[in-house]
């Protein structure tokens, strides 16, 4: 008896007898590799803007299946742990080792996420896609803003032109941080417009020179500092208004 339940147990790959592993929590958080990260489950939201704060290039709204879970950092990724992971700091407001790092193109934030996953002995680390970041911004709302703006973000009007330390300001649903305003935030996509319709798991478009940033920052009005907002720039392009974070997948 003992030796069929053993059997059983290995040919349905569960860890523990009886036991399946079971998914995190949305809004866990854990550490990985020196970086705080929160859960971020599966789930389909619409991505886009339909108010009358929108932008063309919002457009048009896409209902947006996300299919798997993954771990994304709780804050924009700061001075300081771009010092230890790169030994360098860029950024144009240096010597707040909590702020965060900004000054750093695309291809340079691509560099930060190659390193770490050489640190890590495989592919854990990547930026999040824009369908992911705005499911993640969102968290559950369908709203431009996942809450008061004063109480969420450093914007224009609050963050005495310059960025501030990460985790000050309410995070959202899921825990997250700063997820508007503080820096726009790179993601891997290129620009292009919305799909529209239903899909899946949307990556952006093949073919195209610039990559999208999200989110808004501490030199813009409340109009930017949308979970819709995006533009996008050369991959090289560095200013003090751009950072980034990254995303572990589910392990």
């Amino acid at each position: 008896m003992v030796r069929t339940l053993t059997v059983a147990c290995v040919a349905a790959a569960i860890l523990t007898c009886g036991t399946a592993p079971t998914e995190p929590r949305a809004g866990e958080s854990r550490e990985f590799d020196g970086v705080e990260f929160v859960w971020v489950p599966a789930g389909g939201f619409l991505m886009g803007a339909t108010s009358s704060e929108a932008m063309d290039h919002e457009q048009p709204v896409t209902r947006v299946r996300i299919s798997q879970g993954f771990w994304l950092a709780k804050y924009e990724v700061t001075q300081d742990q771009w010092q230890a992971v790169m030994g360098t700091n860029p950024s144009l407001f240096s010597g707040c080792g909590h702020c965060p790092v900004e000054q750093v193109s695309w291809n340079e934030a691509q560099a930060f996420v190659g390193t770490l996953n050489e640190r890590a002995g495989g592919s854990l680390y990547r930026m999040p896609t824009e369908a992911e970041w705005e499911y993640a911004a969102r968290a559950g709302t369908a709203g431009a803003r996942y809450g008061n703006l004063d109480a969420i973000a450093w914007y224009g009007r609050n963050a005495g032109r310059r960025t501030q330390p990460v985790g000050q300001k309410a995070p959202n649903a899921w825990g997250l941080h700063d997820m508007l305003g503080n820096v726009w935030e790179w993601v891997q996509d290129r620009s292009g417009s919305h799909p529209g319709g239903e899909v899946t798991d949307p990556r952006g478009p093949e073919v195209g020179s610039s990559r999208v940033h999200k989110g808004g920052s501490w030199r813009n009005h409340e109009g930017a500092c949308r979970a819709a907002s995006r533009t996008g720039y050369d991959p090289s392009y560095r200013v003090g208004l751009l950072g980034f974070r990254v995303l572990r997948i589910a392990s």
